[in-house]
């Protein structure tokens, strides 16, 4: 299926897309580093991620919206060319030692502008499989699987670039860099000429179709908030054990080799029986969180940890994929790109309270306390998936075969 995926979206679409979604991944970490150095402030470095992560949680929806009512390419465009100008202003400020007011602010504007290419480039390369001759569910999920896998491995190497250029140079090169990659591959997904599968289609007609979503869509927005909430917690009990180990070089390897297993999962699930429904792989997903977190508690090397957080990332993608999966199936068209933000920026504003949370608790009582965060979220996540439903609207508004989802 990935043959027929490859063949559907061309050369150009995904190289463009996971260059131009690489900087979301690396704003966060590069924005702590570089005001951390130049500040000299943990705590200064905490407000301007924390203000980057809040403005990216509050304004993806919108910019999802904002896709949905007048199609991508003038939404994604003005983005890009905004958030890096954003970015680029948030480095200067910070290498001429500007005050953490000013730094706050910059922090939430690079956030705000986050163009949001991850979740929009799902909606559209979904959009041309349901419009391609022959289409079929396998191809839908072989689709979202392939751009989950993206997601994954863009979280991976953002993170990664990161730490490479604070450590050659200097985390300011990393951002520069990053402004770049939103100029050039951000501007090409966005007058790539794909775009026009997702012109806008909130009219007048729709409206009223624009204002209901299922309840299941908030459910999955909430599994979403559980799921960042997961990675939040993990990095801070990952953080903390290796420090306490002695080795705090080794977290950022640990969080990859997580990342990597998730990536190489995600690709594997386009060869999932189509009989296996959405909402039995939803809830072998968060059973897997449970079953496969519980260990992050009883942890004490750092060989154990490596072979306990690796085997967890298994888990990661079938549940991201899936939940992507049923909200691509659940609400209306209209309102397709707007729930794709919506769920990533979940995921962005979960990891940040947890991260804030558990980091006070591993601090405080180690980094069994933080992992109990990941296996609350994982819990929570479980309830969700056997107490919701996921059905799809009664007035379908996408043209496509209706997929089963149980």
């Amino acid at each position: 299926m990935y043959r027929d995926t490859l063949a559907l979206l061309g050369p150009v679409l995904p190289v463009v897309s996971f260059l131009g979604r690489l900087p979301t991944a690396m704003c966060q970490l590069g924005s702590l580093l570089l005001v951390a150095e130049t500040s000299g402030s943990l705590a200064t470095a905490g407000l301007a991620g924390g203000a980057l992560a809040a403005g990216q949680t509050v304004a993806g929806p919108v910019i999802g919206r904002l896709a949905d009512r007048h199609g991508q390419r003038g939404v994604v465009l003005a983005a890009s060319l905004a958030n890096a100008v954003a970015v680029t202003a948030l480095v200067l400020a910070a290498l001429a030692h500007a005050a953490t007011g000013w730094l706050m602010l910059l922090g939430a504007l690079a956030g705000a502008t986050v163009p949001q290419i991850g979740p929009l480039a799902r909606t559209r390369s979904v959009a041309l499989a349901r419009r391609s001759d022959g289409c079929d569910e396998r191809l839908v999920g072989a689709v979202l699987s392939f751009e989950g896998t993206l997601d994954e491995v863009s979280f991976v190497l953002g993170p990664a670039f990161v730490g490479l250029a604070a450590a050659l140079a200097h985390p300011a090169a990393a951002l520069l860099t990053a402004a770049l990659l939103l100029v050039v591959c951000g501007s090409a997904f966005a007058l790539h000429p794909t775009a026009r599968t997702s012109a806008g289609t909130a009219t007048r007609t729709d409206a009223a179709e624009r204002a209901r979503l299922p309840r299941s869509a908030y459910a999955l927005r909430g599994t979403m908030v559980l799921q960042g909430a997961m990675f939040g917690a993990s990095q801070a009990g990952i953080t903390a054990l290796t420090e306490k180990l002695g080795a705090p070089a080794q977290a950022g390897l640990v969080y990859a080799a997580m990342g990597v297993m998730s990536a190489a999962v995600g690709l594997s699930l386009a060869a999932v029986p189509a009989r296996i429904g959405l909402t039995t792989r939803w809830r072998a997903a968060t059973a897997g969180l449970v079953v496969l977190s519980v260990p992050l508690l009883f942890v004490g090397s750092l060989g154990a940890l490596y072979a306990v957080v690796v085997v967890l990332g298994a888990a990661y993608a079938p549940h991201l994929i899936t939940v992507f999966g049923l909200t691509e199936r659940t609400v209306p068209a209209a309102r397709l790109a707007e729930s794709m933000a919506f769920l990533t920026s979940g995921i962005v504003g979960g990891q940040a309270l947890a991260l804030a949370l558990s980091g006070r608790l591993a601090e405080g009582h180690g980094a069994p306390a933080a992992f109990a965060v990941a296996v609350g979220a994982a819990v929570a996540c479980a309830l969700l998936s056997w107490t919701v439903r996921a059905d799809a609207p009664v007035r379908e508004v996408r043209p496509a075969v209706a997929a089963r989802s149980d």
